[in-house]
């Protein structure tokens, strides 16, 4: 009889265990532990914040301002978070927020520069920032020479700009000037009229003060008191030709005119 042919049997081998699974399962387990022990502990949590350059705000106010607080989640805020809520105060011009590991906030404030005072009618000064912002002078606060602003009607769009053009000017070109009021025309609507600590009276406009500054005090510097006028064109009379030292605008026939 012919013999059947028998079919081989593949032999079964057993199926290896992926260690390379187990051992990355034990590896994710390991880390979320890690995280969770890491974000209890206080390495996550906010341990100092600090403020640097504020003057006419308090650390106090600026910590309530930026939601801030020792303890807090170090990564749950970040720095642009911070920046925009502190720029929202009205003193501020610029914002920097260090953030350090571990729990460190390091926060610089730059505010804008002191411009000048304004005299209110009950007699209290007040100071003005560059940007137009009143601010409240502290107690036995010793004002710098900077201009007092006088006769400014309170909500004045002219005001700001006023404030933001003597910000652009050094203080050596401004610490001459004792007070600024409005003189305003059809021909100049932002025309000024400033009284010198040398008795000198001078006009201009806002827009022009900027861009005229550093001549008024070559003429302040070199000439007798008089009227300086700094407009499209420039003229100086002074009082004893003028025959008025009162300080009122002068249209006489020594004017020396520059164009």
């Amino acid at each position: 009889m012919p013999k059947a042919n028998v079919p081989i049997l593949k032999e079964v081998k057993p199926k290896k265990k992926s260690s390379k699974k187990i051992i990355g399962i034990l590896i994710l387990l390991f880390l979320s532990l890690l995280c969770v022990l890491f974000f209890r502990s206080s390495l996550s949590k906010i341990s100092k914040i600090s403020f640097q350059g504020n003057t006419y705000t308090s650390n106090a106010e600026l910590l309530q301002i930026s939601g801030l607080q020792v303890g807090a989640a170090f990564f749950g805020v970040s720095s642009d978070t911070i920046e925009s809520k502190l720029m929202e105060v009205p003193s501020i011009e610029k914002v920097e927020v260090d953030k350090s590991f571990p729990g460190l906030i390091e926060i610089s404030v730059h505010e804008y520069p002191l411009a000048a005072y304004e005299l209110n009618s009950d007699g209290q000064l007040k100071g003005l920032l560059g940007n137009g912002t009143k601010i409240v002078l502290g107690d036995g606060t010793r004002p710098i020479d900077k201009p007092i602003l006088t006769g400014w009607k309170e909500n004045d769009p002219m005001l700001a700009k006023l404030c933001s053009a003597l910000a652009q000017i050094p203080d050596q070109l401004t610490s001459e000037i004792s007070e600024i009021t409005p003189s305003p025309t059809l021909s100049y609507p932002d025309r000024i009229k400033m009284y010198t600590r040398s008795r000198f009276v001078v006009i201009s406009a806002v827009s022009l003060l900027p861009s005229k500054a550093e001549y008024m005090n070559m003429i302040l510097e070199a000439q007798d008191p008089g009227t300086l006028k700094m407009l499209d064109a420039d003229s100086y009379v002074p009082f004893s030709l003028s025959g008025d030292d009162s300080g009122e605008d002068n249209e006489g026939q020594n004017d020396t005119t520059h164009e």
